[in-house]
């Protein structure tokens, strides 16, 4: 059954209400909002449908509603204004450009936190479609190799690596000139069997350390992927709403924001789904699938820092969190972003 105008109206009044005020929602209170002109009886009956329908649910020890799971997903689909809210902190932060990721993405989350006032986590990017920048031989000690590679965004990986055969200076030059003008502006994907013929055969009686720098750069990429990294901020600012400072269930759901493997595993989800990539995702109370989270909400968009640097933002918060403020903010950085680093003209 489809809602009609009135029922979407007092809907939405008993959301917003509920939103701001954390308290249960009585007809009364609704019959004030001035666009609706209807009495208390007529709410009344609304709000019966409304609850037979699975929009909202009675708490145990109140005459007021609440919206169910249901009611949120309703609200988040359908009366969302779809507006960006900009946050003049990110602005200025991705117009200054940010020459490590990992800065950026810790900054990022900080001031989405401050912005919010809920938890922030984001994933760092999966490096598997990140690109060579540049790659770095250099002798460390006889016999031994130090490979450094940076990927975009200035992403650093090192290794060391045991030769059976000496390199020369001239040989290190060379390799390091043949190394990069092979590889760099390439991801791991695309390295396939006929670059690494080409570069092997110019590479002559040292094609065998070109098979053991790919196979370094190739294993630190694997390790980054391993343990992608997940930059949190403003875990305590849940704990301000009464529905989650209960002690039980705060250290619960403390212990599930520290689970970096689980946000890792969530943060990834939408990322690896194409339908979902350029998507703001809402997940509410058990659409999360995490048991701890029911009374939680988490809103996710991913990010893309230039080629190959891709990742996603997660906000953690109450399921009456501010959905118009934090759809809106993470709209307004989505749109920086793409202009600033992939020179997107957005709408």
């Amino acid at each position: 059954m489809e809602l009609d105008e009135r029922k979407e109206k007092i809907l939405k009044a008993i959301i917003q209400n509920y939103l701001e005020t954390g308290e249960p929602v009585g007809s009364r209170t609704i019959s004030k909002y001035s666009d609706l002109k209807l009495s208390s009886a007529t709410i009344r009956n609304e709000m019966s449908d409304l609850e037979e329908l699975g929009y909202i649910i009675q708490p145990h020890t109140s005459a007021g509603r609440i919206p169910s799971d249901k009611g949120y997903r309703f609200y988040v689909d359908q009366l969302i204004h779809e507006k960006e809210t900009e946050v003049t902190q990110v602005r200025d932060m991705v117009i200054q450009r940010v020459d490590r990721v990992e800065l950026l993405l810790k900054q990022m989350a900080k001031l989405l936190a401050s912005n919010t006032n809920y938890a922030t986590l984001i994933s760092g990017p999966q490096y598997h479609q990140t690109k060579i920048k540049f790659i770095q031989l250099s002798r460390v000690e006889a016999g031994k190799l130090l490979i450094v590679t940076v990927l975009e965004g200035n992403i650093i990986k090192n290794s060391i690596v045991a030769l059976d055969a000496e390199l020369t200076d001239e040989d290190i030059l060379n390799l390091n000139i043949l190394l990069n003008s092979g590889l760099n502006g390439l991801t791991m994907e695309q390295i396939n069997l006929d670059v690494i013929t080409r570069m092997k055969g110019q590479a002559g009686e040292r094609s065998h350390i070109v098979d053991v720098v790919l196979s370094e750069v190739a294993e630190a990429i694997r390790s980054g992927e391993e343990d992608l990294q997940i930059y949190t901020e403003g875990t305590t600012n849940i704990f301000k709403y009464p529905e989650l400072s209960d002690g039980a269930k705060a250290s619960q759901l403390i212990g599930t924001l520290e689970q970096k493997d689980l946000w890792r595993e969530i943060l990834t989800e939408d990322d690896a789904d194409s339908d979902k990539k350029n998507e703001i995702q809402v997940y509410i109370g058990s659409e999360t699938q995490v048991q701890s989270m029911k009374d939680c909400s988490i809103v996710t968009a991913n990010y893309e820092l230039g080629d190959g640097l891709r990742g996603t933002i997660g906000i953690v918060g109450p399921k009456r969190m501010d959905y118009d403020k934090v759809v809106s903010t993470l709209r307004s950085l989505k749109s920086q972003l793409d202009q600033t680093f992939n020179h997107k003209d957005t709408e």
